[in-house]
């Protein structure tokens, strides 16, 4: 089985007992934490190695840095192949730092976008637009007409919309 498979089956089970996850998910977000204040204090080191290599140099066990490689994959100049991956398997972590910073919004990771070390990679300015930027992204945004509650149901049912699909809402 894979390691990423493994991970999964371990973070996201549905039958493990709830405060043996908690604690699972307490203690990974300080490993992580950790991992990402050294990333980010040398942020145009190329690192990389085996899976098994960086779970050393970065004092965590193999399941931990799965589920690190897994949340900064996305952020990553050249993904990994983390579903087939194992221990021995060569990756990277190096990273777009725009891409980071935005997918740690996204993810609602104020621990990890509100770290000091982003000051020496990005100005305030530019960490609050990335911010807007990654906020703005999702915002879905109704660009059909205004329907007012006398006119006629978009639904096509001829009643007027309060009294058929605003009722609904």
């Amino acid at each position: 089985m894979a390691l990423l498979e493994q991970w999964r089956k371990m973070a996201y089970s549905e039958t493990a007992d709830k405060n043996a996850l908690s604690e699972l998910w307490r203690d990974y977000f300080l490993k992580e934490k950790e991992i990402y204040e050294q990333l980010l204090a040398n942020p145009k080191e190329k690192v990389k190695g085996t899976v098994k290599e960086l779970a050393e140099k970065y004092n965590v066990d193999i399941m931990t840095m799965t589920g690190f490689l897994d949340g900064i994959n996305e952020s990553l100049k050249k993904e990994n192949p983390i579903e087939k991956m194992d221990e021995d398997t060569k990756v990277s972590l190096e990273f777009v730092p725009e891409n980071l910073y935005k997918n740690m919004v996204k993810a609602g990771a104020d621990w990890l976008y509100g770290l000091e070390q982003w000051n020496d990679i990005f100005d305030e300015d530019t960490r609050k637009a990335l911010y807007k930027e990654q906020k703005k992204s999702t915002t879905v945004v109704n660009e059909g007409p205004k329907v007012f509650p006398n006119d006629p149901c978009p639904c096509g049912s001829g009643k007027k919309y309060k009294k058929c699909c605003g009722a609904r809402r």
